[in-house]
This record gives structure tokens, C-alpha cells and sequence, in this order.
């Protein structure tokens, strides 16, 4: 396995330790944000110390910082891009139309959110189904009087194990889309299958989980919403900017960029939002934070810790090195957060695309067996109002008695989808 392209493969155990400690540290602020503060205030400072004590090196940072530049550019803009979706209307319209599509049936209700919270993952990435969705699910839940769980898990799950279809849907998606060397085309193409068996495996989980929740049948009714036409037309022009883009060799950041510019001006028009607020909406301090951590991980690479990772992850494309690929990365994502397992993990796969997705899938279906999986899904659950929230225990049963399952069938997918593409 080779290092980190550019970058010698060496071993300091001192500087490894800090390093670890220093992401260890990151880590916790972005869960705990003490104070309110952004997860940057700490990641920023624990940057310096890596660089002071030697646990990383402006080498190191600069190669980290460059690499990661585009796919930060791109978070921040669809995150404003869903800001403006969800001003615009649209959530608030998907989540009426589906409890009318419902029917007031609640298993029935369960489907249509499992599929409502797909497609707005794939298309605007998890953060937009953790943050904009499941709030329009629990209103539409109570407004119909049946049980929050299952919908409200279904978007916990869904926002990770739906983010498997696009390299747009998902931060680790971006960087793994760079490192597979795929077209935007051909990484659906070999993705939409595994896609769809996740999302009904995780449906087949809390449909069997939460059966007897999902008997009572609604009484109550949700409140129509108008449909925004010219907030969807867009949406679906920003898509297909997206595979447009990735096809002529220009960063998506720019299709997502026109999308922000395109709802902006009317948005900013009618004072339904302000430049300040789409600034905020962008989570500056998220992205700064993403580039920190990036030159952490880099930094404990560099120090040793790749040389470790090359003996753990096994080579070849065969169907069983790329389950054992998968779950290594899923174990690592629940012990270290799926953001470092993939930074990690992609320099020693990135040599071949069926490699880099089996990645893909441990990091990103992974992550529903606990809370520190990955960040959207302890957002999620800091995001729940306190009658809303589970408890630990029955997160973690549910997690952890589905997720294993889930990994080693779908990375078994990919690889039979692998094969019409010439992948293997």
C-alpha cells in the first residue's frame, strides 16, 4: 500500500499520540459544542498545537488543505442551497404531500418517509434530512397523531445509509467521488442498486422494530401546502447541473452555486432571507472545522499510522476482500467517526474505484449502529425536541442487531453492479 501521494510514510510515536488526542479532542467539541461555540473555535487551536509539537507540518497541512478545498467549497454552497429550498417551500410541500399520500396509514406513512428522506439526502446531502426534514416529519407525525419513532429513526437512517447514491449526497461521498476517478455517470450507475437495497433494508428494520407502533391508524389530518414550482424547477436544474459539471471537469460547487444564486434573488426580493443569514446557513465553522480535521488525520497518517492501517486493509477486488473492506471501515467509523475513517482510509485504496466504494459503504451505512457513527446523526438527535428523543439502549439494539446485515449485502451489490461497468 502506498502513503499519502507526496507524503513520506514515517513513524513518531509521540507526534502520533498527540495527533490522536488532538482529533480525539475535535471530535468531542463537535459533539458536545461546549458553549455554543463552533466546532471550528476548537479544531482551529488543536491545528496550531499539531504544528507547534510536530504531530503534523505545513507540508502536511498545505497537501491536506488543497486537496479538501473543493469539496468544502461545495458543502458550504449546498448548504445554503437547502436553507433556500426549505424557505422556498419545499419541504414543508414534500412532507404534506406525503401524509396525504399516506392515507393516514402509518406503515404506509413509514414508506413514503423513507423515500422522502432518500431522495432529499441524495440530492441535498444528509445534513438537509437531519436538519430540514425530520422537523417537517415530527410536525407532519403529530399533526396526524401517530407514533414519532419510526418516522423519526427513518430519518436518522436514511440520512446516512441514503447518501449512497451520488457524489454530491454526502461529505465522504465528495472525497471518495475524487479519489475513485469515476464520471458523476458511471458512480451512479454502479450506486443506484446498492442504494435502493439499503433504503429497503432500512425500511424492512423499523417497519419490523416498530411494528406495533405502526398499528394505530392516523386520526388526525396535515395542512396543505402550496406547491413551490419554481423552487422544484430549480432544484432540478441544480442536478443536473451537477452530473453536467462532473462531466466537462468543473467542480459541482459552481452548479450548486448557480442553484444559491438562482433562489437567492427572489428569497432576498421578498425578504424571506437576508445575506447574513445565508452566511450563517453556509456553517462557515463547519467547514473550517472539515479542513482542520483533514490536516489532523493527514498529520497522524504522516506520523505512522497509515503504515498500521496498510496491514489492516486487505487488497484485492474479490467479493469477500471488499466485505472485510467494508466492515473495517464501518467498525472504524463508529469507534473514530465516519469524517477520519474515511480521510484514513481512501489513500490506500484510491488506486481502485471498487475499493474506494466498498469504503464508501462501511463509512456511510456504518454509522447507524451508534451515535458517534458520524456527525448528522448526533445532530439529529441534539436536534430532537426532549419527548422526541430515544434512549440510548433502544438506538444502539436497533443499530447494532441491522447495521452489520446491511453493510455486507450491499457491498456484496456493488460488486455484482460493479461488473457491467468494467470495474472488476
Amino acid at each position: 500500500m502506498a502513503g499519502l501521494p507526496g507524503l513520506p510514510l514515517t513513524t513518531d510515536t509521540p507526534a502520533l499520540i498527540i495527533g490522536l488526542v488532538l482529533i480525539a479532542l475535535c471530535l468531542a467539541a463537535a459533539v458536545v459544542r461546549p458553549f455554543g461555540l463552533s466546532e471550528s473555535a476548537v479544531a482551529i487551536p488543536c491545528v496550531a498545537i499539531a504544528l507547534i509539537t510536530g504531530a503534523s507540518t505545513l507540508s502536511v497541512a498545505r497537501h491536506s488543505v488543497g486537496g479538501l478545498l473543493p469539496t468544502v467549497a461545495f458543502l458550504a454552497a449546498i448548504l445554503s442551497f437547502g436553507h433556500l429550498c426549505a424557505k422556498e417551500g419545499v419541504f414543508d410541500y414534500l412532507g404534506s404531500l406525503t401524509a396525504r399520500l399516506s392515507a393516514g396509514s402509518p406503515r404506509r406513512l413509514l414508506v413514503l418517509v423513507v423515500g422522502f428522506a432518500a431522495l432529499v439526502t441524495a440530492t441535498l446531502t444528509l445534513d438537509a434530512t437531519v436538519v430540514l426534514v425530520t422537523p417537517v416529519v415530527l410536525a407532519t407525525t403529530r399533526q396526524l397523531r401517530v407514533a414519532d419513532r419510526p418516522h423519526s429513526y427513518a430519518c436518522a437512517h436514511l440520512a446516512n445509509s441514503g447518501s449512497l447514491l451520488l457524489p454530491v449526497s454526502n461529505l465522504t461521498n465528495l472525497l471518495a467521488f475524487a479519489a475513485s476517478g469515476l464520471s458523476f455517470g458511471r458512480f451512479a450507475a454502479v450506486m443506484t442498486l446498492p442504494w435502493l437495497l439499503a433504503c429497503a433494508l432500512d425500511w424492512a428494520g423499523l417497519r419490523l422494530a416498530f411494528r406495533a407502533d405502526l398499528r394505530t391508524k392516523a386520526s388526525g389530518a396535515a395542512e396543505p401546502r402550496p406547491l413551490p414550482r419554481y423552487a422544484l424547477a430549480v432544484l432540478g436544474l441544480t442536478i443536473t447541473g451537477f452530473v453536467a459539471t462532473t462531466a466537462v471537469d468543473v467542480a459541482p460547487a459552481w452548479a450548486a452555486f448557480a442553484g444559491c444564486v438562482a433562489l437567492a434573488a427572489p428569497a432576498l426580493t421578498r425578504r424571506r432571507t437576508t445575506p447574513v443569514e445565508l452566511v450563517r446557513e453556509a456553517s462557515l465553522g463547519f467547514c473550517a472545522f472539515v479542513l482542520c480535521l483533514g490536516v489532523l488525520v493527514a498529520g497522524v497518517l504522516d506520523k505512522g499510522a497509515q503504515r498500521w492501517l496498510a496491514h489492516l486493509v486487505p487488497s484485492g477486488t474479490g467479493l469477500a476482500s471488499l466485505v472485510l473492506l467494508a466492515l473495517i471501515a464501518a467498525v472504524l467509523a463508529n469507534l473514530v467517526n465516519n469524517l477520519p475513517t474515511t480521510l484514513a482510509l481512501l489513500p490506500l485504496v484510491s488506486g481502485s474505484p471498487l475499493a474506494v466504494l466498498a469504503v464508501l459503504v462501511g463509512v456511510n451505512i456504518g454509522p447507524n449502529a451508534t451515535y458517534p457513527g458520524s456527525l448528522a446523526t448526533l445532530l439529529w438527535r441534539r436536534s430532537l425536541p426532549e419527548d422526541a428523543k430515544p434512549s440510548a439502549r433502544e438506538f444502539h439494539l436497533l443499530g447494532l442487531s441491522t447495521t452489520p446485515i446491511a453493510v455486507v449485502l450491499v457491498t456484496g451489490v456493488v460488486w455484482l453492479c460493479a461488473a457491467p461497468l468494467g470495474l472488476r
